[in-house]
């Protein structure tokens, strides 16, 4: 099952694979998201990135146990057709090319927000068509390229969070300038303004940032000596991300109230609005380039997240054998062509459809809840059918950390249910497993699995 997976080239190092993970998880979830999750919670934003950052930090522990042990391009979905049959690796590997797919298109959406901050009056998809076509030619090259163009990409970002948490701690403290303090998280109607409900809507909402972290996994069926590197990068990965988002939340709340920061009308970025705010000379300019680096940069990630999850269906059978193929680079071409359309998907509903950012937004919510949720749950599947054998990697706290993670990600699920406005996601998530689930029962079912390299790419 994962030889017919293991057939590209192995060129990720490890300091590429730590940078792919993080620039895959620090996109317009944190940049423009965070504005989304503030309106919901208030300053009660720093608890739910908190929480997401515990349910993503659970999920990476599990996911690299059996990473590990089954290091492949198809990675989760793969291990879900080994441990709970081949109906969930279908659904977990469509459902991650999907919410890949909108993803990609909910981030070439930013950009040409982040655009018309200089530009506002070139169309929005003019940005949109131009990216998406730089975007696609990088990832038709080598592996070595996407990981030296998406380092770069990364370190921009991690080194303007740095900087942002840096400066956001001198004015609250006072060094340099007037003192701002802690006062905003407890004026406007308190620390938690819509309750404990906002603080659950506001998890739903953080996830999102975090979703992305996972595709390092992906990444394994195609990196250096997996089986060393990916326990140590997940796990930096995870406390890079926590540190990064609670910390960015802190000092963002404390500097601008909640009220003027938090809106559900995507936009400005609410990293863009601080430093409007403080007046800081052209610095609203400098962070608005590093918001279009982070988008630019979650989308490369996400084009080859979906690129690898539809060449892993097709060389098990579950898509036309044609997406199995690779080009002279190595690269499965076909499958990045059709894992593109979400840049496609993105320029119709820019034209057509005014709030199309938070419709893919929350499509995407749902489908990145959906394949967490099942890597808790294959995980437990795993754990039961490797009990006899000493792994060379083990998650802390079986079973409570995949239990925990679980109970949370429910929790989640049910507070969406019973939200009006995000209530949709329910009705489209709904319908795509049921589409999906009905051509699997008809058509891929019948075929015969276990098919050879040969048979697959025929």
């Amino acid at each position: 099952m994962f030889d017919r997976e293991n057939v590209l080239e192995r060129k990720l190092t490890a300091r590429q694979l730590t940078m792919v993970a993080i620039g895959s998880a620090i996109g317009t979830g944190l940049f423009m998201g965070s504005g989304l999750v503030i309106s919901y919670a208030g300053p009660g934003a720093i608890i739910s990135y908190a929480v997401a950052a515990l349910i993503a930090f659970m999920m990476l522990m599990c996911l690299a146990e059996m990473t590990v042990q089954h290091p492949t391009a198809g990675s989760f979905g793969t291990h879900a057709e080994k441990y709970l049959g081949g109906w969930a690796g279908y659904l977990m590997r469509w459902s991650y090319w999907m919410i890949n797919v909108l993803a990609i298109g909910s981030e070439v959406t930013a950009v040409a927000l982040y655009m018309n901050y200089w530009l506002p009056n070139v169309p929005g998809w003019v940005w949109i068509l131009l990216f998406s076509l730089v975007i696609i030619y990088f990832n038709t090259r080598s592996v070595h390229y996407f990981g030296t163009l998406e380092y770069w990409f990364s370190m921009i970002k991690v080194t303007a969070i740095l900087g942002f948490i840096l400066l956001g701690t001198a004015i609250i403290f006072g060094i340099g300038t007037k003192p701002v303090g802690f006062s905003h998280y407890f004026n406007h109607g308190g620390f938690l303004p819509h309750g404990w409900i906002g603080i659950w809507l506001g998890i739903g909402m953080a996830s999102f940032s975090y979703f992305g972290s996972e595709l390092i996994a992906v990444t394994a069926g195609e990196s250096q000596e997996p089986t060393r590197i990916i326990p140590k990068t997940m796990r930096l990965t995870a406390f890079r991300l926590i540190l990064f988002y609670v910390l960015s939340m802190v000092v963002m709340l404390a500097i601008i109230p909640w009220d003027q920061s938090g809106t559900k009308e995507v936009v400005q970025s609410p990293f863009v609005k601080v430093f409007s705010y403080l007046g800081i000379p052209a610095a609203d300019h400098i962070m608005n380039f590093v918001l279009l680096i982070a988008a630019l940069s979650a989308m490369n990630a996400q084009v080859y997240g979906a690129t690898r999850m539809l060449f892993s269906l097709s060389r098990g059978g579950y898509a036309p054998a044609v997406l199995g193929k690779l080009n002279d680079q190595q690269i499965p071409v076909y499958a990045l062509l059709l894992s593109s359309v979400g840049l496609f998907i993105a320029i119709v509903l820019n034209l057509f459809v005014p709030d199309a950012y938070n419709i893919l937004f929350g499509i995407v919510i749902f489908g990145g809840l959906f394949v967490w949720s099942m890597i808790f749950v294959t995980y437990f599947a795993f754990k039961k059918q490797n009990r006899q054998q000493q792994l060379a990697y083990q998650a802390p706290f079986y079973p409570l950390t995949p239990a925990l993670g679980l109970i949370l990600m429910v929790g989640v699920w049910v507070t969406l249910l019973f939200t009006p406005e995000w209530r949709f996601i329910w009705y489209v998530g709904v319908s795509w497993f049921v589409l999906i689930s009905a051509l699997y029962y008809f058509i891929y079912r019948k075929k015969q699995k276990g098919w050879t390299e040969e048979e697959s790419v025929a």
